[in-house]
């Protein structure tokens, strides 16, 4: 679908970092590149803000995550992981997400979201209708939701150039990765390289967990 993108269109970032985080660890044993992410969904157009949902641990280890975050525009909204009897984890931010979307829309032309969570189909539908935004979505092609995809007025894959969106990468033969994206970028303008720490992402249930969820290949 073809979408307007102007330097004027003010843009706000949203950013699922569990879902992108376990869907490029189960995919492609990696970790995701959140700058390069940002710079490339985003292009010449004015980031009002960029938010990502991030859980905090009692080590402490993601405070480098971060300050890499904070240098390259984006902040962070955090809470403690939760830890079940029985050693489940969790650290659901779906809604938090979804309220500051709804909440921003009016100071924005653009909403996009990093994530591959069908869960946000409504979001979409709402912000489309009564925020009167665009919406677009970035993340991993291979384990987002079709109706996601179908929802959003543009898909950002991932998965169309895993050695730019990710750090770490090894192909293993099984994809062609495509060539290097071409973003217009102003010369001597570097690639920006933030990636979470494990620990700062909360550990999913047993469920949510399962590789041929998250993919949807076994």
């Amino acid at each position: 679908m073809a979408i307007i993108k102007h330097p004027e269109q003010r843009v706000g970032v949203f950013i699922d970092t569990q879902n992108l985080y376990h869907s490029a660890k189960n995919i492609y044993h990696a970790r995701v590149n959140f700058g390069n992410v940002l710079k490339d969904s985003v292009g010449d157009r004015r980031l009002i803000r960029a938010r990502a949902y991030v859980v905090t641990t009692e080590s402490g280890e993601e405070k480098g995550f971060f300050e890499a975050l904070a240098k390259i525009g984006i902040e962070t909204r955090t809470k403690d992981l939760q830890i079940f009897f029985g050693g489940a984890k969790k650290a659901d931010w779906d809604v938090g997400m979804a309220v500051d979307a709804i909440t921003m829309s009016p100071k924005l032309d653009t909403v996009i979201l990093f994530t591959g969570d069908g869960d946000f189909v409504p979001l979409v539908e709402y912000l489309k209708v009564h925020g009167g935004c665009q919406v677009e979505v970035a993340s991993f092609g291979r384990s987002t939701s079709g109706r996601l995809k179908e929802a959003a007025d543009h898909f950002l894959d991932l998965d169309e150039d895993p050695r730019r969106y990710l750090l770490n990468y090894r192909s293993t033969g099984a994809r062609r990765s495509a060539p290097s994206r071409n973003t217009g970028s102003r010369q001597g303008e570097r690639d920006v390289q933030v990636s979470a720490p494990d620990d700062s992402i909360a550990a999913q249930s047993a469920d949510e967990s399962d590789i041929g969820r998250i993919t949807g290949v076994e």
